[in-house]
């Protein structure tokens, strides 16, 4: 699965990216026809600690699944995602399996 990763207002350095290229590629042992993902990480400019905002949107056949997260770090807020996009896949999933039967 090819990741496509953006940042916004800041550079991102190699150890981050391969951070999130590691965790999404992860996804695919939950769902085998992801076609790609992209992930858009941003930084707010607000005097709040939690001013990191982790997008990722992953591209399967018919439809796009979409998570967005705003946390302290760039690490939590791709876990967060990863996590919440690991449920909506394994639901996707269990809906193809119910049309099927």
């Amino acid at each position: 699965m090819k990741v496509f990763i953006q940042s916004v207002n800041f550079n991102s350095d190699k150890e981050l990216i391969a951070f999130v290229e590691n965790k999404v590629s992860s996804l695919e042992k939950y769902y085998d026809r992801i076609v790609d993902s992209e992930v858009f990480l941003k930084v707010q400019q607000t005097s709040e600690k939690e001013n990191k905002i982790v997008e990722i949107k992953v591209n399967v056949p018919g439809d796009d699944l979409m998570v967005k997260k705003v946390s302290k770090t760039f690490e939590e807020g791709v876990s967060l995602g990863v996590d919440s996009l690991k449920r909506q896949l394994n639901k996707r999933k269990e809906k193809l399996r119910a049309k099927q039967v």
